[in-house]
């Protein structure tokens, strides 16, 4: 058993844009002493890439599944398939430096701890998912769909937020547990909000490791399968508030989630073309 290590979940579909190099740097981490992939019904080269991986490297395994089960659904398989006292979910577009995952640990050990970093695209502009802060819901985009809006770094290299939603999440198994997992009601990564709410609302706390930078290519599902992703995250969205919202603005939330579906659906089959 590899208890004092960390396991990195990585759940993917047609992600062969990034898999290599995620995998390339998850293998070099500190800590890191289990990898577990979690394929859901990849077309494209992903599976290959991950067996590569995997007959070079024994801390990777990979659950490949016949069909798309969800992000939730896929991590829980992971981190089932594991045996360490720490978790690290990923998006196969993320990648850590050799010290990223155990300075993330060393924060959630501070304390009970849900744990994100500072995620940043090919250009270095930090994800405004990975600071969130409950607020009235407002715009367009997905995590303000819930409630959430983004907050700006602080100078302290420990910032506390509500939920982090970067791409990346390392907990303690025992935490992870106490919490039964992500809620396999969702296909998306609004399973990974969800955790930090009833993490918050268990006594847990939820850190932005403002220190700790994680470079991160976005967009991976929305320009291979757009369709699926605008429909799966307004299901999540009025999944979520439906557990977490109030019933006097259940109704209002429905319409934000929903009103601009058209149009995202439309600029999907665009995309597809």
């Amino acid at each position: 058993m590899n208890a004092a290590g960390t396991v990195a979940v990585v759940a993917c579909r047609d992600s062969e844009e990034t898999i290599d190099a995620c995998l390339t740097c998850l293998r070099a981490a500190a800590g890191v002493v289990e990898i577990r992939v979690v394929d859901c019904n990849s077309r494209d080269t992903t599976l290959a890439v991950v067996q590569r991986h995997a007959v070079a490297d024994a801390r990777v395994r990979f659950i490949a599944n016949p069909d798309d089960p969800g992000y939730a659904v896929a991590c829980n398989q992971g981190v089932a398939a594991s045996t360490t006292d720490w978790i690290a979910l990923l998006q196969p577009g993320c990648m850590v430096e050799r010290d990223s995952l155990s300075q993330l640990r060393d924060v959630a050990a501070a304390g009970d701890r849900l744990v994100g970093g500072d995620v940043v695209d090919e250009q270095d502009a930090s994800d405004p998912a990975s600071r969130l802060r409950l607020a009235d819901p407002a715009g367009a985009v997905w995590w303000a769909w819930l409630g959430f809006a983004a907050c700006a770094p602080t100078q302290e290299p420990e910032q506390e937020v509500d939920a982090v939603g970067g791409g990346v999440l390392l907990l303690s198994r025992s935490r992870f547990d106490a919490l039964g997992g992500l809620d396999t009601g969702y296909a998306t990564r609004i399973a990974q909000l969800d955790l930090c709410r009833r993490g918050c609302a268990a006594g847990a706390t939820v850190v932005c490791a403002n220190s700790v930078r994680i470079r991160r290519v976005r967009g991976l599902l929305a320009r291979v399968h757009p369709v699926l992703l605008a429909w799966r995250q307004r299901h999540d969205a009025t999944r979520f508030w439906r557990i977490h919202g109030s019933r006097q603005r259940l109704a209002s939330a429905w319409l934000r989630v929903w009103l601009g579906f058209p149009l995202a659906l439309v600029r999907a089959l665009a995309r597809m073309h």
